[in-house]
């Protein structure tokens, strides 16, 4: 079966499955579903990088590639002042984060959507990603430079990136875009990159 969760309709059945992660000192109860990255789980990646970091202070965040929002409505919860941006191709994906916002009680400060669905004047002050590498490389570097352009001055963009699905050298050629990037953490296989807009 050729379809994963980076298609924009999954064929396999809708069946939603709970999920509870500790997040920066929160609980959080949501839903994924099959079709969607990570269903039924906080995938190791992810999970690396938030016990690498510390939540934003505030301000507009985009969550590029979201699944079922994990990452951005950990925000939303962990920073009041936020205003999160979610962004997926997989139409399940963006439905499971948009009712997993409205039961967190942040759906006044999140909202999830498919890229066309999204303001294209839209600027961020960070942006946060577990990236779909599997799309290949191609295809990321094109997804990377259709979004950090939109960072704001002085903006960050936060990932996590498998070592052996190529972070080093996604590192690398990121400094080359003009996005200078640096390492925040490296555990379980994975690094957690930062970087700048220059």
């Amino acid at each position: 079966m050729d379809d994963h969760y980076f298609s924009a309709d999954p064929a396999v059945a809708f069946k939603r499955s709970p999920v509870v992660a500790s997040v920066w000192g929160h609980e959080l109860r949501l839903t994924s579903g099959s079709g969607v990255f990570a269903n039924g789980r906080v995938d190791i990646g992810t999970s690396i990088l938030f016990r690498e970091t510390e939540p934003p202070a505030g301000g507009r965040v985009l969550d590029l590639g979201c699944g079922f929002g994990v990452i951005g409505l950990a925000i939303a919860v962990a920073a009041p002042t936020a205003v999160v941006t979610a962004v997926d191709v997989n139409e399940r994906a963006v439905l499971l984060a948009n009712e997993n916002a409205a039961s967190l009680g942040v759906g006044d400060r999140f909202v999830a959507a498919t890229p066309d669905g999204v303001d294209t004047t839209a600027t961020y002050d960070e942006i946060w990603s577990n990236p779909p590498i599997r799309i290949g490389k191609q295809a990321l570097h094109e997804l990377l430079l259709t979004w950090l352009p939109r960072l704001a001055p002085g903006g960050r963009a936060v990932m996590v990136v498998g070592k052996n699905l190529g972070a080093d050298s996604l590192q690398r050629w990121l400094g080359e875009q003009g996005y200078p990037t640096e390492r925040l953490a490296s555990a379980k296989g994975f690094r957690v990159l930062e970087s700048r807009r220059a």
